[in-house]
């Protein structure tokens, strides 16, 4: 029986720097999509801020006829603005308060606006008509 011997056993070099390469654009790809996954949920979560400030402003004009003061809006929310407006109702509203509430803030690049309104009772106008909450600078 003759024995056959096997030229070249193991990876060749040439093997080894393909698989490297194909490691190398799996992990580039890889971290690309974690950043964009990552820029996508910082905007969800400051959306989600933005609505929650506009809504305790709506809640707390609602219950107070106020909105929230500037101090505790900026302790709350320290990266958020908001502005207040109210009109009166009109057609079958007729009688109550329109009062528009709108969030804004930035995320990366990205503005962030959000705006709520509410019918509330009474006629008469907010007492701080366009309360303005300013943007407070980020680190």
């Amino acid at each position: 029986m003759s024995r056959i011997k096997a030229k070249h056993p193991g990876f060749l070099l040439t093997e080894m720097l393909v698989a490297t390469a194909v490691m190398g654009l799996i992990l580039t790809g890889l971290a690309l999509a974690m950043n964009g996954f990552a820029k996508f949920n910082r905007y969800q979560l400051v959306r989600q801020r933005c609505i929650a400030a506009a809504q305790a402003q709506l809640d707390s004009i609602t219950a107070t006829g106020n909105p929230i003061p500037q101090d505790d809006f900026q302790r709350l929310w320290p990266k958020l603005a908001t502005s207040v407006s109210s009109s009166p109702g009109a057609g079958q509203w007729e009688g109550l308060t329109l009062v528009e509430v709108t969030a804004t803030a930035k995320s990366f690049r990205k503005d962030v606006k959000v705006r709520l309104n509410r019918y509330v009772p009474g006629d008469s106008t907010l007492k701080d008509d366009s309360k303005t909450n300013p943007i407070a600078k980020e680190d």
